[in-house]
């Protein structure tokens, strides 16, 4: 089973940016799907960005388009989430996961997954 460490969380001004990182554990995950997700207080978790790069395809949640951008570095094993001109609802926890088979839209639109412990991220003045 795929194990991820995310990292790169902050807390941050409204406007500003951070990335966040994303490491599986495992070196043959090239071939799956690795999403975004995020889990605001009192909220479920919802996705935000997937990508399956075998396909060259993405997707974004509509609230984080032209702001958010996935990308993966597949010889490091590492999905990356620049986060641009933040704004307070984006206030979570973020976590990514990953899927075998599910499209990129299939799987940004699931709610579970085996999560991690995630990375927090606060947008505040």
């Amino acid at each position: 089973q795929l194990q991820f460490v995310e990292s790169g969380g902050g807390v941050v001004q409204p406007g500003g940016s951070l990335r966040l990182s994303c490491v599986a554990s495992v070196i043959s995950y090239n071939n799956y799907a690795i999403g975004w997700f995020r889990q605001a207080p009192g909220k479920e978790h919802e996705g935000v960005s997937c990508i399956r790069s075998s396909v060259g395809s993405i997707v974004y949640a509509d609230s984080v388009k032209g702001r958010f951008t996935i990308s993966r570095d597949n010889a490091k094993n590492t999905v990356y989430l620049q986060m641009d001109n933040l704004k307070p609802e984006d206030t979570a926890v973020y976590y990514c996961a990953a899927d075998p088979w599910r499209t990129t839209q299939a799987m940004c639109a699931m709610t579970k997954f085996p999560w991690g412990r995630g990375t927090q991220v606060t947008v505040a003045s």
